[in-house]
């Protein structure tokens, strides 16, 4: 059994692999956060708040079936294309700001991805019931395999990392649909006269910060899947 040598072995690599991914995370929120802030508190010039701009750009794209909730917390903003529901943070619903603006335009992106059978949105909705469970049940399944001797715990072991996997390969389809979000709304805000073109800095600073959050996410997703496979194989090549 290598279970105890290979975890106490284990953990300094873990760290050095997941390290970077990790300071990359906390930069983005940071700057998701001061670029949120920075630009939440200068007004759009034509005054309208989150809600409309999502409304608006909805119409405009045939999407009245799309409704728009206010939700609650900071920067929940999201888009549920199972009940066809947008639902934007207190902030950005009612926040006549640049930064409102460009968020709610980023969330109603992925309606009209959704309407135009995006395939990566499509493939990340097919994954959806993948992640919720192997997120949490592939590590352990993974651990549970470590105990056992022989090709049994390695099989067993096998199967948890492939079903954590689903969580990697989420986070890597997760990339093209947040950007392709992004570079929606950005064409639409300027091309529809909802934002001028000195404002578009403060959108891009929003949105390009918050897309290095997922860019994060998936090389932790990667990050913890390499270690798991060195854990996995490396144990069995000693034995």
């Amino acid at each position: 059994m290598y279970l105890i040598g290979g975890l106490l072995g284990g953990y300094g690599l873990y760290f050095l692999i997941a390290l970077p991914a990790l300071i990359l995370g906390i930069v983005a929120q940071i700057k998701v956060k001061s670029a949120f802030n920075k630009y939440s508190k200068i007004r759009n010039y034509t005054g309208a708040t989150g809600a409309q701009v999502a409304r608006h750009i909805l119409d405009d794209n045939n999407l009245q079936n799309v409704d728009i909730q206010p939700g609650s917390g900071f920067l929940s903003d999201y888009y549920d294309p199972r009940s066809n529901i947008l639902k934007l943070s207190p902030s950005v619903y009612g926040g006549s700001t640049i930064a409102a603006a460009g968020v709610a335009a980023h969330e109603a992106g992925h309606a009209i991805q959704h309407q135009a059978g995006y395939i990566p949105m499509q493939i990340r909705s097919l994954l959806v019931p993948s992640v919720q469970i192997g997120s949490w049940l592939g590590p352990i399944i993974f651990m549970v395999g470590l105990f056992l001797a022989g090709n049994t715990g390695f099989t067993v072991s096998l199967i948890g990392l492939g079903l954590f996997g689903a969580t990697a390969v989420f986070s890597l389809v997760t990339l093209p649909v947040e950007i392709n979000a992004s570079q929606r709304a950005k064409v639409w805000l300027v091309n529809s006269g909802s934002l001028l073109q000195s404002e578009m800095p403060g959108v891009n600073a929003v949105l390009d910060a918050a897309a290095w959050t997922y860019v994060a996410a998936a090389i932790q997703a990667l990050s913890t899947m390499l270690y798991y496979a060195l854990l996995l194989f490396g144990g069995r090549r000693r034995n």
